[in-house]
C-alpha cells in the first residue's frame, strides 16, 4: 500500500506542478495569431521538460524515459505508421464520398503553425508517455501504466465525451496506439511523429481534427452522411472507421513485438 500511495503521490504531484506552473506562466502579446499560438504551445513544453527533469533527477535517475533512444527506428517508424494511420481513414471516407473539399484558405505564417503543432504534440507525448508511464511502469507494471496514462489522455481530450461513444473511444484507443508503437520502437520518437502527422495534416491541412479553436486549416472541407461514418461535429476523429483502424493497428503492432521477443 505504501508502494501504491507513493506513485499516486507522484502522479499527481507531476500532473499538478506542470499545470499549476503552465497557468502561471506568461502568455505573448503579440498580436500575429500564429505567433501568439506558438508562444501558448511552447510554455506547457517547458513546463513538462521542467518537471520531468526535476522528477527524473528526484528518482536519481533511475527511471528510463527512452526520450533519444533508437532515433532511426522511430522516425522510419513514425512517418510510415503516421502516414497509414491517417490515410486509411480519410481515403475510405473520401471514397465513400464523406470528405468534401470545396476550396482553399490562405493561412498568413503557415510554418509558424506546422511547428506549433509539433511543439504540442511533444508536450502531449511528454506529459501522458514521458516521465508518467515510465515511473509507474517500473514501479509497477505495463498495464498500470497504460491504464493511468490512458485515463489522463483522455481527460486532456475531455471534449470527446461530449460528442459520444465513438468520439470517446477513438481517444482511448488512440492513446493504447501509442503505448504498443512505444514500446515497441522503445523510443517515444516514433509516437511523436505519429501523432504530430495525425494533427498537423489532419487539422491544419484537411481541417478534420480539433485542435484549439484558433488553429486555421488549408482545405475548406466539409463532412457528410450518418454521424457514425462522417464523426459528427468531431469529424475524422469521430468516425466508427478510426476506432476500425486503431483497433487494427493496436493488434498489429502487439502480434509484431510478441514475434520479435
Amino acid at each position: 500500500m505504501k508502494k501504491i500511495g507513493i506513485t499516486i503521490l507522484k502522479s499527481i504531484g507531476f500532473f499538478l506542478g506542470w499545470t499549476i506552473l503552465v497557468s502561471i506562466l506568461p502568455l505573448s502579446s503579440s498580436k500575429e495569431q500564429a505567433i501568439w499560438r506558438l508562444w501558448a504551445e511552447i510554455t506547457p513544453l517547458l513546463a513538462v521538460a521542467a518537471f520531468t527533469l526535476i522528477f527524473w533527477l528526484a528518482e536519481k535517475k533511475n527511471v528510463k524515459l527512452h526520450l533519444f533512444d533508437n532515433p532511426v527506428k522511430g522516425m522510419v517508424l513514425g512517418v510510415i505508421a503516421g502516414i497509414v494511420w491517417l490515410a486509411i481513414p480519410v481515403l475510405v471516407m473520401y471514397a465513400a464520398k464523406i470528405i468534401h473539399v470545396d476550396g482553399t484558405n490562405l493561412i498568413n505564417l503557415f510554418p509558424v503553425w506546422v511547428l506549433a503543432v509539433f511543439l504540442n504534440t511533444i508536450m502531449q507525448e511528454l506529459l501522458v508517455r514521458g516521465y508518467l508511464y515510465q515511473m509507474l511502469k517500473q514501479k509497477h507494471n505495463i498495464i498500470v501504466a497504460a491504464i493511468v496514462t490512458t485515463i489522463l489522455f483522455t481527460a486532456l481530450h475531455g471534449g470527446a465525451f461530449e460528442a459520444g461513444i465513438i468520439p470517446v473511444l477513438n481517444v482511448l484507443t488512440m492513446s493504447l496506439l501509442m503505448i504498443v508503437v512505444l514500446e515497441y520502437s522503445g523510443s517515444i520518437i516514433a509516437p511523436i511523429i505519429m501523432h504530430f502527422l495525425w494533427n498537423g495534416i489532419g487539422a491544419l491541412v484537411l481541417g478534420g481534427v480539433s485542435l484549439a479553436d484558433d488553429y486555421p486549416n488549408l482545405f475548406v472541407t466539409t463532412f457528410t452522411g450518418s454521424d457514425i461514418l462522417s464523426g459528427g461535429i468531431c469529424k475524422i476523429e469521430g468516425s466508427i472507421i478510426v476506432l476500425i483502424v486503431n483497433v487494427i493497428l493496436i493488434a498489429f503492432f502487439i502480434f509484431i513485438q510478441r514475434k520479435k521477443i
